[in-house]
Parts: structure tokens; sequence; C-alpha cells
């Protein structure tokens, strides 16, 4: 059984300094798809106290992860941003 994964938009209410509010805004089933909720939320938002983020369980962020740093040492922008590593020679 292949487990879904799940990414989270948060928002966060700020009340006062020992008084945070957490709540689940969006669920999405990609990280594009939660981007574009979490970009659209932070737009319509009017409020100080307000803001939004992106949750997900440690499996999900560190397979992105992994294949975003692997996408970028095979296309070479890896090493074009961090120039104090050296590109290897195949």
């Amino acid at each position: 059984m292949e487990t879904k994964k799940v990414w989270l938009v948060i928002e966060k209410n700020v009340f006062n300094n020992f008084n945070d509010s957490y709540t689940v805004a969006k669920k999405a089933h990609s990280i594009e798809e939660a981007m574009e909720f979490k970009t659209a939320l932070t737009k319509l938002n009017d409020r100080d106290n307000q803001s939004y983020f992106l949750a997900s369980d440690t499996d999900t962020i560190l397979a992105n992860v992994a294949k975003h740093h692997n996408k970028s040492v095979e296309n070479g922008t890896y090493y074009d941003n961090h120039p104090e590593i050296d590109r290897p020679d195949f």
C-alpha cells in the first residue's frame, strides 16, 4: 500500500508574545499545489498578525529535498550556485 503524500498550508495567527494559533488552511497533494495555495492565501491576507507556511511529514519533505538536489546536480545548477564546490569531471 502506497502512502499518499500530503502537504499542508498552515495558517498562523499571533495574538501576543505567548499565544499563537495554528490551523490547517488547505491540504494539497503536491508541493506545487501547496505553494499555489500559500501564495494565493498570502496575497489575500490583509492582517498583520496572520501568516502562512507549508508543512508535511519528514519523509515527504526529505524526499522532495533529495529529488530537487539531485536534479540540480544533474543539470549543473548546483555547481553554478556553489562555485566553492568543484564540478566533477565525467
